[in-house]
Protein backbone atom coordinates (compact mmCIF):
# COMPACT_ATOMS: atom_id res chain seq x y z
CA UNK A 1 0.00 0.00 0.00
CA UNK A 2 2.83 2.27 0.65
CA UNK A 3 4.52 1.64 -2.44
CA UNK A 4 1.04 2.78 -4.24
CA UNK A 5 0.86 5.41 -2.79
CA UNK A 6 4.34 6.40 -2.85
CA UNK A 7 4.15 5.78 -7.07
CA UNK A 8 1.04 8.02 -6.91
CA UNK A 9 2.84 10.77 -5.96
CA UNK A 10 5.94 10.14 -7.89
CA UNK A 11 3.63 10.13 -10.95
CA UNK A 12 1.78 12.96 -10.00
CA UNK A 13 4.72 15.67 -9.37
CA UNK A 14 6.26 14.04 -12.48
CA UNK A 15 3.19 15.32 -14.53
CA UNK A 16 3.18 18.84 -12.34
CA UNK A 17 6.91 19.42 -13.42
CA UNK A 18 6.42 18.09 -17.28
CA UNK A 19 3.56 20.35 -17.67
CA UNK A 20 4.89 23.59 -16.28
CA UNK A 21 8.37 22.53 -17.87
CA UNK A 22 6.19 22.26 -21.91
CA UNK A 23 4.36 25.48 -20.56
CA UNK A 24 7.60 27.51 -19.99
CA UNK A 25 9.26 26.04 -23.37
CA UNK A 26 5.97 27.53 -25.20
CA UNK A 27 6.11 30.66 -23.21
CA UNK A 28 9.86 31.21 -24.29
CA UNK A 29 9.22 29.85 -28.14
CA UNK A 30 6.61 32.84 -27.96
CA UNK A 31 8.78 35.79 -26.61
CA UNK A 32 11.77 34.93 -29.45
CA UNK A 33 9.53 36.65 -31.90
CA UNK A 34 11.93 38.50 -33.71
CA UNK A 35 9.87 41.46 -35.09
CA UNK A 36 7.23 44.03 -33.68
CA UNK A 37 5.30 47.36 -34.33
CA UNK A 38 6.27 50.85 -33.84
CA UNK A 39 4.43 54.02 -34.10
CA UNK A 40 5.62 57.48 -34.82
CA UNK A 41 3.58 60.33 -33.05
CA UNK A 42 4.11 64.33 -34.61
CA UNK A 43 2.71 67.39 -33.05
CA UNK A 44 3.18 70.45 -34.94
CA UNK A 45 3.68 73.57 -32.66
CA UNK A 46 5.54 76.96 -31.90
CA UNK A 47 7.90 76.65 -29.80
CA UNK A 48 6.43 75.07 -26.57
CA UNK A 49 3.14 75.52 -27.67
CA UNK A 50 1.31 71.97 -29.48
CA UNK A 51 -1.05 71.75 -31.74
CA UNK A 52 -1.12 74.62 -34.58
CA UNK A 53 -4.85 74.93 -35.53
CA UNK A 54 -5.13 75.61 -39.48
CA UNK A 55 -6.49 79.63 -39.73
CA UNK A 56 -6.20 80.53 -36.29
CA UNK A 57 -2.95 79.99 -34.40
CA UNK A 58 -1.11 82.70 -34.66
CA UNK A 59 2.80 83.29 -33.78
CA UNK A 60 5.01 86.34 -33.80
CA UNK A 61 8.55 85.74 -35.50
CA UNK A 62 11.91 87.12 -34.20
CA UNK A 63 11.35 90.18 -36.64
CA UNK A 64 8.15 91.20 -35.23
CA UNK A 65 5.85 89.44 -37.60
CA UNK A 66 2.97 87.63 -37.34
CA UNK A 67 1.96 84.64 -39.24
CA UNK A 68 -0.56 81.69 -38.97
CA UNK A 69 -0.82 78.52 -41.33
CA UNK A 70 -3.61 77.58 -43.69
CA UNK A 71 -1.65 74.76 -44.56
CA UNK A 72 1.14 72.69 -43.17
CA UNK A 73 2.60 70.02 -44.63
CA UNK A 74 5.81 67.92 -44.91
CA UNK A 75 7.04 64.63 -46.38
CA UNK A 76 9.13 61.84 -44.05
CA UNK A 77 10.78 58.90 -45.46
CA UNK A 78 13.96 56.65 -45.20
CA UNK A 79 13.17 56.05 -41.42
CA UNK A 80 15.80 54.60 -39.87
CA UNK A 81 16.39 53.23 -35.92
CA UNK A 82 20.11 52.88 -34.37
CA UNK A 83 20.12 50.57 -31.52
CA UNK A 84 22.38 50.01 -28.38
CA UNK A 85 25.22 48.97 -30.53
CA UNK A 86 25.12 51.50 -32.88
CA UNK A 87 23.72 48.89 -35.56
CA UNK A 88 20.84 50.75 -37.62
CA UNK A 89 17.57 49.35 -39.37
CA UNK A 90 16.66 50.61 -42.09
CA UNK A 91 13.15 50.47 -43.08
CA UNK A 92 11.91 50.49 -46.24
CA UNK A 93 15.20 52.41 -47.32
CA UNK A 94 14.36 54.67 -50.99
CA UNK A 95 10.85 52.75 -51.23
CA UNK A 96 8.36 55.47 -51.14
CA UNK A 97 5.31 53.14 -51.52
CA UNK A 98 6.27 51.23 -48.51
CA UNK A 99 8.26 53.84 -46.53
CA UNK A 100 7.53 57.54 -47.52
CA UNK A 101 4.81 59.29 -45.81
CA UNK A 102 3.06 63.20 -46.06
CA UNK A 103 2.65 64.71 -42.16
CA UNK A 104 -0.67 66.82 -42.96
CA UNK A 105 -2.07 69.19 -39.87
CA UNK A 106 -5.12 69.04 -41.82
CA UNK A 107 -5.08 64.99 -40.61
CA UNK A 108 -4.33 65.71 -36.99
CA UNK A 109 -6.38 64.28 -34.21
CA UNK A 110 -6.39 66.31 -31.28
CA UNK A 111 -3.23 67.64 -32.71
CA UNK A 112 -1.10 64.26 -33.61
CA UNK A 113 -0.37 62.85 -36.44
CA UNK A 114 0.02 59.30 -36.64
CA UNK A 115 2.78 56.65 -38.42
CA UNK A 116 2.25 52.73 -37.66
CA UNK A 117 5.15 50.98 -38.53
CA UNK A 118 5.12 46.96 -39.11
CA UNK A 119 8.13 44.30 -38.99
CA UNK A 120 10.49 46.45 -36.79
CA UNK A 121 13.27 43.90 -35.54
CA UNK A 122 13.35 42.84 -31.88
CA UNK A 123 15.93 45.09 -30.28
CA UNK A 124 16.53 48.41 -27.78
CA UNK A 125 16.58 51.45 -30.19
CA UNK A 126 18.38 54.72 -28.67
CA UNK A 127 18.04 56.69 -31.91
CA UNK A 128 15.82 57.13 -35.05
CA UNK A 129 17.28 58.80 -38.05
CA UNK A 130 14.23 60.02 -40.88
CA UNK A 131 14.83 62.11 -44.48
CA UNK A 132 12.60 65.44 -44.96
CA UNK A 133 11.49 65.12 -48.48
CA UNK A 134 12.59 62.17 -50.80
CA UNK A 135 16.11 61.53 -51.65
CA UNK A 136 17.45 61.88 -55.00
CA UNK A 137 18.07 57.87 -55.13
CA UNK A 138 14.37 57.01 -54.61
CA UNK A 139 12.98 59.85 -57.02
CA UNK A 140 15.74 58.47 -59.71
CA UNK A 141 13.76 55.42 -59.43
CA UNK A 142 10.86 56.64 -61.70
CA UNK A 143 7.25 56.89 -61.49
CA UNK A 144 7.13 53.11 -62.22
CA UNK A 145 9.12 52.37 -59.07
CA UNK A 146 6.94 54.63 -56.64
CA UNK A 147 3.22 54.83 -58.35
CA UNK A 148 1.13 54.48 -55.32
CA UNK A 149 2.97 56.82 -53.26
CA UNK A 150 3.13 59.63 -56.86
CA UNK A 151 -0.53 59.15 -56.54
CA UNK A 152 -0.87 59.50 -52.59
CA UNK A 153 1.74 62.85 -53.05
CA UNK A 154 -0.54 63.92 -56.20
CA UNK A 155 -3.89 63.88 -54.13
CA UNK A 156 -2.44 65.75 -51.56
CA UNK A 157 -1.35 68.47 -53.61
CA UNK A 158 2.24 67.71 -52.26
CA UNK A 159 3.80 66.93 -56.14
CA UNK A 160 4.29 68.89 -59.10
CA UNK A 161 4.96 68.04 -62.60
CA UNK A 162 7.01 64.57 -62.78
CA UNK A 163 9.92 66.26 -64.16
CA UNK A 164 9.82 68.89 -61.37
CA UNK A 165 9.02 65.95 -58.56
CA UNK A 166 7.77 66.15 -55.91
CA UNK A 167 7.00 69.09 -52.85
CA UNK A 168 8.66 68.40 -49.81
CA UNK A 169 7.20 71.05 -47.33
CA UNK A 170 4.36 72.68 -47.95
CA UNK A 171 3.49 76.05 -45.90
CA UNK A 172 1.03 78.63 -47.05
CA UNK A 173 -1.13 81.13 -44.67
CA UNK A 174 -1.25 84.54 -43.91
CA UNK A 175 1.23 87.16 -42.72
CA UNK A 176 1.34 90.75 -41.26
CA UNK A 177 2.97 93.10 -38.68
CA UNK A 178 0.04 94.12 -37.14
CA UNK A 179 -2.15 91.19 -38.16
CA UNK A 180 -1.54 88.56 -40.49
CA UNK A 181 -3.30 89.38 -43.32
CA UNK A 182 -0.99 88.79 -46.49
CA UNK A 183 -1.13 85.46 -48.51
CA UNK A 184 2.09 83.78 -48.64
CA UNK A 185 2.71 80.39 -50.20
CA UNK A 186 6.20 78.71 -49.99
CA UNK A 187 6.68 75.45 -51.31
CA UNK A 188 9.85 73.83 -50.97
CA UNK A 189 11.68 70.94 -52.92
CA UNK A 190 14.42 70.13 -55.03
CA UNK A 191 13.39 70.32 -59.06
CA UNK A 192 13.68 66.73 -60.63
CA UNK A 193 16.99 65.26 -60.79
CA UNK A 194 19.18 68.25 -59.31
CA UNK A 195 22.62 66.87 -61.17
CA UNK A 196 21.13 67.04 -64.63
CA UNK A 197 19.47 70.71 -64.05
CA UNK A 198 22.01 72.13 -61.65
CA UNK A 199 19.63 72.81 -58.87
CA UNK A 200 19.82 72.56 -55.12
CA UNK A 201 19.08 69.23 -53.19
CA UNK A 202 16.59 70.27 -50.24
CA UNK A 203 16.82 66.44 -48.95
CA UNK A 204 17.86 66.59 -45.74
CA UNK A 205 18.51 63.55 -42.71
CA UNK A 206 17.85 63.88 -39.23
CA UNK A 207 18.88 62.11 -36.00
CA UNK A 208 17.41 62.59 -32.97
CA UNK A 209 18.31 60.74 -30.19
CA UNK A 210 15.53 59.19 -27.94
CA UNK A 211 15.20 59.91 -24.01
CA UNK A 212 14.46 56.68 -23.30
CA UNK A 213 15.03 53.36 -24.91
CA UNK A 214 12.11 52.30 -27.48
CA UNK A 215 11.95 48.41 -26.73
CA UNK A 216 10.47 46.67 -29.33
CA UNK A 217 9.08 43.08 -28.78
CA UNK A 218 5.82 41.10 -29.74
CA UNK A 219 4.28 42.43 -27.13
CA UNK A 220 5.47 45.85 -26.43
CA UNK A 221 4.52 48.56 -29.50
CA UNK A 222 6.89 51.93 -28.66
CA UNK A 223 5.28 55.33 -29.24
CA UNK A 224 7.66 58.25 -29.85
CA UNK A 225 6.42 61.19 -29.83
CA UNK A 226 8.46 63.87 -31.90
CA UNK A 227 7.64 67.57 -31.44
CA UNK A 228 8.02 70.06 -34.85
CA UNK A 229 8.71 73.31 -33.64
CA UNK A 230 7.68 75.15 -36.51
CA UNK A 231 8.93 78.88 -34.84
CA UNK A 232 12.22 77.37 -36.71
CA UNK A 233 10.47 78.32 -40.44
CA UNK A 234 10.97 82.28 -39.88
CA UNK A 235 13.12 82.44 -36.38
CA UNK A 236 15.19 79.25 -37.24
CA UNK A 237 18.76 79.97 -37.35
CA UNK A 238 18.63 82.11 -40.48
CA UNK A 239 15.97 84.73 -39.35
CA UNK A 240 13.66 85.37 -42.44
CA UNK A 241 10.81 88.04 -42.71
CA UNK A 242 8.56 87.28 -45.56
CA UNK A 243 7.94 90.03 -48.24
CA UNK A 244 6.61 90.47 -51.81
CA UNK A 245 9.87 88.97 -52.95
CA UNK A 246 9.67 85.41 -51.09
CA UNK A 247 6.02 85.56 -50.32
CA UNK A 248 4.95 83.52 -53.41
CA UNK A 249 7.68 80.88 -54.08
CA UNK A 250 7.92 77.40 -54.99
CA UNK A 251 10.73 75.38 -55.92
CA UNK A 252 14.51 75.53 -54.48
CA UNK A 253 15.78 79.21 -54.96
CA UNK A 254 17.72 80.56 -52.12
CA UNK A 255 15.11 81.72 -49.65
CA UNK A 256 13.86 78.20 -49.96
CA UNK A 257 17.02 76.74 -49.32
CA UNK A 258 17.38 78.98 -45.95
CA UNK A 259 13.55 77.45 -45.20
CA UNK A 260 14.66 74.42 -45.40
CA UNK A 261 17.77 74.78 -43.21
CA UNK A 262 16.17 76.20 -40.73
CA UNK A 263 12.82 73.73 -40.30
CA UNK A 264 15.51 70.92 -40.51
CA UNK A 265 16.22 71.78 -37.04
CA UNK A 266 12.34 72.18 -35.67
CA UNK A 267 12.19 68.43 -34.48
CA UNK A 268 13.07 66.63 -31.33
CA UNK A 269 11.69 63.77 -29.43
CA UNK A 270 9.57 64.63 -26.28
CA UNK A 271 9.35 61.33 -25.19
CA UNK A 272 8.81 57.52 -25.73
CA UNK A 273 5.90 55.33 -24.48
CA UNK A 274 6.88 51.60 -23.97
CA UNK A 275 3.24 49.84 -23.90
Amino acid sequence: MKIYKFLSLFFIAFTVITLTSCSSSEEDTTDLTTSGKLQLKFENGFNNLGDIVLNQTTQTSSQGQKHQFSALKYMISNISLIDENANEFKYNENNPDKGAFIIDQADAVAGIIYLNLNEIPKNNYKKIKFGLGLSQNAYLLGQDGQAEFWNKAKQKGMSWSWAAGYVFVKLEGKYGTGAPNTEFMNHTGNMGNVTANNTPDLYREIILNLPTTARVTNQITPSIHILANLNQYLSGDIPLTLSTTNDMMMGSSQHLVNVTNNITKMFKVDHVHND
